[in-house]
């Protein structure tokens, strides 16, 4: 497979295939959404469509980045999702990186949504579909995030190499710019738990996949075939 791993502004042309990651907090929030019932999740291009459609569907549940604010109902945090009840609701997310990965190759034919909760299950949906080429798409820190390139690494060797060891990429991960501002508090809306959440492999047995739906670029978990024999994901 050939992998390419590309910041957000360096993306010059739509890819076939991208998988978009964040993995502090994003796509691990949204995993965690998924996880606690969410049926989908709607990815927001800016806070005001956030409101507008919180507006427009008072039961839909909107989340951000950062601190607590008027009209939003979570902050974009795994730690404190874990304990919600998304049974049937369908999510807003609007992030500084994650969400804007994936609207910027919103035009692939097939967008992915990743990080560490849900990485083999994604190299597994890469593996099966027989996927040739893939851009990774770096969210974080301009595509220079450890953390996020970290994963995507990751991701791009489970596909091809299925026994490869996580270790030392989730090494790089929690040495990272984004876990120490976790950790100290730099970051608000944050949760002492966060890191470690994120930080945890394969928690979930599903992929995230993105598409458009009407005007709007929906997130939903697609249940990945385990392998025969039993093995875990």
């Amino acid at each position: 497979m050939d992998a390419r791993f590309l910041g957000i502004t360096e993306l010059t042309e739509t890819p076939s295939v991208a998988v978009v990651i964040d993995v502090m907090r994003a796509y691990t929030v949204a995993a965690w959404a998924f996880a606690q019932g969410a049926e989908k999740i709607v990815l927001a291009e800016s806070l005001d469509e956030a409101l507008a459609l919180k507006a427009r569907h008072p039961d839909w549940v909107a989340l951000k980045d950062g601190p607590p604010a008027p009209g939003f109902d979570a902050v974009n945090s795994p730690a404190v999702l874990r304990s919600a009840d998304l049974t049937g609701r369908t999510v807003v997310q609007k992030t500084t990186a994650g969400t804007v990965g994936a609207l910027a190759v919103k035009d692939a034919s097939l967008v992915l949504c990743a990080s560490f909760v849900v990485a083999e299950a994604t190299a597994r949906l890469l593996r099966t579909g027989g996927c040739d080429s893939v851009t990774f798409v770096v969210t974080g820190e301009d595509g220079r995030a450890d953390e996020d390139l970290a994963c995507a690494q990751y991701i791009a060797r489970r596909v091809t190499e299925p026994g490869t060891d996580a270790a030392e990429f989730l090494r790089r991960a929690g040495g990272s710019r984004a876990a120490a501002e976790l950790a100290e508090g730099v970051r608000q809306g944050a949760h002492p738990d966060d890191v470690a959440l994120c930080l945890e492999l394969d928690r979930f047995p599903f992929a995230m996949a993105a598409a458009r739906e009407d005007s709007l670029m929906v997130l939903r978990p697609r249940a990945v075939p385990a392998p025969t024999g039993g093995a875990r994901v």
